[in-house]
């Protein structure tokens, strides 16, 4: 087994692995194996008993807090594996610095990086924390409340109740987020030509409620992916992207974006397809799996969060994103979504045909529209060409986003993405 996140080895004992031990408590559950050089070669450590006393010592020593860890020791090999276990309170410091992995290595966080270990050491979230004005005002918020829920007035028990007013009746972030005007990033909207280079329109929606974002969000959706059509003497509403969809894809960035940098989320508006585009990754306790499915839903600002779900505008069990793929269902081509530390793009393709492919590239979709999965072989067989001409196509295909590889060597499948 090569060395990874959650896995390094030393040959010797000598005190850079307290910088990994580290890291592994604050970012994740790791082991490290004492007694194994860099090529993954079994050494051995002299005399392990007394040295797991001195990997004991040193930990105590030099981490703090104390981690949760513990040792143990192979007798036929003589490695000794330290197993360090995820802690609750964050930071966990090596000579005064945290650490997290970067792939195989582990490296000193930044600033940000270590506010954020510091508010979920304290268990809080960056939304909880007090904003810095007393002097906010919530029109935007109580028109949404009186519209949707109809209260009278929105005053400020219901913002106690909301989590926006805390004991000593001091605003906080999310209050912030949600006042009329604010310091905050917000959503910047271009819509774009036959290239990036050409921009047809933009709009920054900043400084105003995150309610009021989303509203003109989706006003500006429908003023270029909706139009209507007369079918006899019927007036239809014909969308090009899924509304539901838009909607479930804004509503999420707004909801699980970080809050503590100064980035917008970004929406690109092109001809066959929307992009938006939320900064801050996933969660770290949940996989891009559990992510897709809604196996598990955690909240990265739960006031936020509570708040559209009040408003009918997300639901709190982790179904957006099912929901964005249920609107796409029996659709020629699906959402895709990329997911990276730093962020999260959901791409919304159009309901209408506008593939500008070759021939060839075209004969493949149709055949693979008729056909769950098929072999590169088969298609080939199918269409009457050549092993090369095929894989350069299916290439071409799956670097465009239309078609996905299933599998490999020869149980390699293609099917419609």
């Amino acid at each position: 087994m090569k060395e990874n996140r959650s896995l390094e080895y030393k040959q010797d004992i000598t005190n850079t692995f307290l910088k990994t031990v580290s890291a592994f408590a604050n970012f994740g559950d790791g082991t490290i194996m004492f007694g194994i050089d860099d090529n993954g070669k079994t050494v051995g450590i002299q005399d392990p008993d007394h040295m797991c006393l001195d990997i004991e010592n040193r930990i105590n020593d030099n981490i703090s807090p104390k981690p949760d860890y513990s040792i143990s020791v192979n007798r036929r090999t003589k490695v000794i594996s330290l197993f360090v276990r995820e802690g609750k309170y964050k930071p966990y410091l090596y000579k005064g610095k945290a650490y997290r992995r970067s792939d195989t290595a582990s490296i000193e966080v930044d600033q940000l990086e270590l506010r954020r270990l510091t508010l979920e050491g304290e268990n809080l979230y960056y939304e909880e924390l007090p904003s810095n004005t007393d002097k906010l005002s919530f029109d935007y918020l109580e028109f949404k409340f009186k519209e949707i829920l109809g209260i009278k007035e929105l005053n400020s028990d219901i913002l106690r109740t909301l989590g926006l007013l805390n004991e000593d009746k001091k605003y906080n972030i999310a209050a912030e987020l949600f006042a009329d005007i604010n310091k905050y990033s917000g959503i910047d909207i271009a819509r774009f030509g036959a290239t990036i280079n050409e921009i047809m329109d933009r709009e920054t929606l900043a400084r105003m409620s995150i309610l009021q974002q989303y509203d003109k969000a989706v006003e500006i959706y429908k003023r270029y992916y909706q139009y209507e059509k007369i079918e006899s003497i019927e007036r239809k509403n014909v969308e090009i992207i899924p509304e539901a969809a838009f909607r479930e894809a804004v509503a999420n960035a707004l909801v699980h974006r970080t809050w503590d940098i100064n980035v917008h989320i970004r929406i690109a508006m092109f001809s066959d397809r929307i992009e938006i585009t939320s900064p801050g990754g996933l969660p770290r306790s949940i996989s891009k799996e559990e992510y897709l499915n809604g196996y598990i839903s955690i909240m990265r600002n739960p006031i936020i969060g509570n708040i559209f779900f009040r408003l009918r505008l997300i639901e709190m069990f982790g179904t957006g994103i099912r929901r964005i793929i249920d609107a796409y269902e029996n659709a020629p081509l699906q959402p895709a979504f990329d997911i990276s530390d730093n962020a999260v793009r959901i791409i919304l393709p159009s309901l209408i045909n506008t593939f500008s492919g070759t021939k060839e590239s075209q004969s493949v979709l149709e055949l693979l529209n008729s056909k769950m999965q098929l072999s590169g072989r088969e298609i080939s067989e199918a269409l009457g060409w050549s092993k090369n001409k095929t894989i350069r196509i299916l290439n071409s295909l799956i670097s465009d986003g239309y078609i996905k590889k299933i599998g490999s060597a020869r149980g390699t499948k293609y099917s419609k993405s």
